[in-house]
C-alpha cells in the first residue's frame, strides 16, 4: 500500500495493511479524518464481545483506561505513518506517556472517538497530544510519544 492509495475511511482492512496489531489487540475500527503531519480521528466500536470485559469488571463492565491510550497511540500510529510513509512497516513503540486523565467510564455499547494531533515527528520519534470522546464527552487525554524501531 503506498500514500496515494489512501483512501477516507481507512478500514480495518486498510488499517491492518500499515500497523502491526491484530485481534484481540487492534483497538481502532475507522480513521475518518487525516490531515497528514496534522491530525487524525479514528473509532473504535466497544462491545461486550471484547475479552477484557469478562474479567473487569464482571457484572460492571468497563473498558481499561490503559486500553483507550492504546487506542489512542494506534490511530496516532497511523497519522505518523501516514504523515512519514517511509515509516509503514515498521515497528511503533511506546515511548513516553504523559498527562493522562480519565474523565469517564468507556462501557459497552459506547463509540470512542480518538482525535490525535501532531506535536513533533523528528526522525524515529513522535508525539502527540490525544483525547478521546464518547458523545462528545471527553473521557481520556494524554500527550503520547512513540519510536519506530
Amino acid at each position: 500500500m503506498t500514500v496515494q492509495d489512501i483512501q477516507l475511511p481507512l478500514d480495518t482492512k486498510a488499517i491492518m495493511a500499515i500497523l502491526p496489531h491484530r485481534y484481540p489487540f487492534l483497538l481502532v475500527d475507522r480513521i475518518i479524518e487525516l490531515d497528514r503531519g496534522k491530525t487524525a480521528t479514528g473509532l473504535k466500536n466497544v462491545t461486550i464481545s471484547e475479552p477484557f470485559f469478562q474479567g473487569h469488571f464482571p457484572g460492571e463492565p468497563v473498558m481499561p483506561g490503559v486500553l483507550i491510550l492504546e487506542g489512542m497511540a494506534q490511530t496516532g500510529g497511523l497519522l505518523a505513518c501516514l504523515s512519514d510513509p517511509s515509516m509503514i512497516g515498521r515497528l511503533i513503540l511506546f515511548a513516553g506517556i504523559d498527562k493522562a486523565r480519565f474523565r469517564r467510564v468507556v462501557r459497552p455499547g459506547d463509540q470512542l472517538l480518538y482525535k490525535l494531533e501532531m506535536v513533533r515527528q523528528k526522525s524515529k520519534v513522535t508525539k502527540m497530544a490525544g483525547k478521546a470522546y464518547v458523545d462528545d464527552q471527553l473521557v481520556t487525554e494524554a500527550q503520547l510519544t512513540a519510536s519506530f524501531a
